[in-house]
Parts: C-alpha cells; structure tokens; sequence
C-alpha cells in the first residue's frame, strides 16, 4: 500500500500565500515574530515589501491589517490561534467585524497538536470565539488541498475571515480531481447509512479510521467534512441525519461553542436526532507529543471508534 502523503495546513497556508501573492498585488501579510512558525516566511522571502512584522503585538497587528483594508490592501494578519483569536478578540471584534473590513486572519497552531508547548498555547477557544463575531466567516481545513483552496477562497470573500491551521502534518484525502471548494459547503467524504459524523480539521482524516473501524463492526458511518465551521452547510447535514437518524461530531476544539454546537443548533431547529459531541470536554490540554495528546483524548481513529460504539450501545 503507497504511504499517504501528510502535510502541515500551516505549510499549506504559506505556500498558498505566495501563489496567490504574484495573482493580487494587494495581498499583505502581517506577522507577530512568529514567522518561521506560522510559515509566513516563504512569503516575506518571495515578497519582502509586502510582509511586516509587527512584533510580539498582535492587538497592534489587528489594527494595522484593518487599517490597510481600508486603503484597498487584502491583509492576512498571522500568529497562533491562541493569540490571534485570543489575545487579540477585541481588537478583531471592533476594528475588523464591525466595520465588516476585508481582513484575513491566518490562525496556526491550534487546538491540542501544539503539542509541547502546552496548555497556554493549545486553542480550543477559537472556533468558538469568532462564531460569535458577526459577519466573520470560519474555516477550519482539513488538509493540504484543502487548506491551499481554502486561503484562495478567502482572498476572493469579500470580508473577515478566520483561517484555522494545525502544527502536526496530516494525511492528504481531497487529492482527486472531482474535488471542489466553496465557503459555506460541507462535502461527503465516504457514504453511509446507519451514522453520520461530521468531522472538521484534523479530525477528518480520523473520523475516516473511525468509520474503516465502525464498519468492521457491521456499521455504516457517513463521513462529512465540514471546513467552513460559518456559515455551515446546514442543509448537507440535515439530509444525512434524515437518512441515518444519529449524528456525532468530532473536532479538536471544545465541544463548547465550536463544530458540535453549530451542528446542535441547525439540528434543533429543523430535524433534532440524537448527538453526540466529540472534541475537549470542558477541560484543558497538556504538554506531550501531538499523537499522545490525541490518544489521551481519544481524538485520534482509535479514540473516535471507541467513543462512537459507547454512543450505539
């Protein structure tokens, strides 16, 4: 069997800044000295003048980038999700989604896979956080591909738009060529009949182990792969939980306030079956390896497959 190919979305996000960099002259990327990380150096490389620093200030990035979307500049302001969406929510919240300015923020490193840089760094907030934002649309890619059409989609949107990236690689499984990006579509990655999970991010990949596992079992899982977390595909979602009766969601994010909520409340509101919501319960991480954290809260294929089958029983 060929080795799958895994890649960092936060190497995707970099490499597709500096394609689309030689398409829009008006692209800008904001860094907060984290460059190297967030992968924002291939471009500074490629377009020097057009990359600024900003320092370990990323309030202060959040009004710059606004500042030069109000001059017909596309700005992607860039750090980690904890400080990006975190530290700097206010600054995003009233100079950018209020005014509705045409910012993009590149959020790298969240969710448990920061791995050992702990718990302060580890964002499992975000999603939640900019849902609330009006206007602010959020995506969350779920691979290479996908992170790449992902960044292009958000530079055509007109408007504020969060980009969630990981720091562990993960296995490419949109590379076939009847794959199409579009904000606001959630696209059905294996078929099934007897349950539907819908996975976004790294979750994805597997959430597709969990389903090889299921179907071991005799059980038939659909696998959605949601990346635009909002505005959600809520008709995709509702037509599989007709057809399977039960849900479960799977995110590396709390399931406070991200993917499950936003899935909870479309299915309350026009075809509520029983849920359940994978992802960090109302806890902390740790510092440790990405794939022991993964193990550890039963987030990985593994994790997803044994949660999954105490929800049957």
């Amino acid at each position: 069997m060929a080795e799958v190919k895994k890649i960092a979305t936060r190497e995707s996000y970099g490499n597709a800044l500096v394609e689309l960099g030689a398409e829009y002259p008006e692209l800008v990327v904001l860094d907060a000295d984290l460059a190297a990380a967030t992968k924002t150096g291939v471009f500074k490389k490629a377009y020097p003048d057009r990359h600024i620093d900003c320092g370990i200030a990323e309030c202060n990035m959040m009004g710059i980038a606004a500042g030069l979307a109000t001059m017909g500049k596309i700005p992607f302001a860039s750090s980690f999700a904890m400080f990006a969406a975190g530290r700097a929510f206010e600054q995003v919240r009233n100079s950018i989604g209020y005014p509705h300015l045409n910012v993009k923020i590149g959020a790298t490193h969240a969710g448990i896979t920061v791995g050992e840089d702990g718990a302060t760094h580890q964002c499992n907030e975000d999603i939640a956080l900019m849902r609330t934002i009006p206007g602010m649309v959020v995506m969350c890619p779920a691979d290479d591909i996908e992170a790449k059409a992902a960044v292009r989609a958000a530079v055509e949107h007109e408007g504020p738009v969060y980009l969630r990236f990981g720091r562990a690689a993960c296995p490419v499984i949109n590379d076939r060529p009847d794959y199409k990006f579009e904000i606001g579509k959630g696209t059905v990655v294996r078929e099934g009949s007897d349950l539907t999970i819908v996975a976004t991010g790294i979750c994805v990949g597997n959430a597709l182990e969990a389903a090889e596992m299921l179907a071991a079992d005799g059980i038939s899982a659909e696998v959605i792969n949601i990346c635009t977390i909002k505005p959600l595909d809520e008709e995709l979602i509702i037509r599989s939980a007709k057809k399977t009766g039960k849900v479960v969601t799977a995110e590396e994010h709390s399931v406070i306030g991200g993917l499950g909520s936003a899935v909870c409340d479309a299915l309350c509101k026009s075809y509520p079956v029983p849920v359940m919501k994978i992802g960090m319960q109302d806890c902390f991480g740790e510092s440790g390896s990405a794939s022991a954290l993964l193990e550890k809260y039963k987030l990985d294929g593994k994790g997803i497959y044994g949660q999954i089958s105490d929800f049957l029983k």
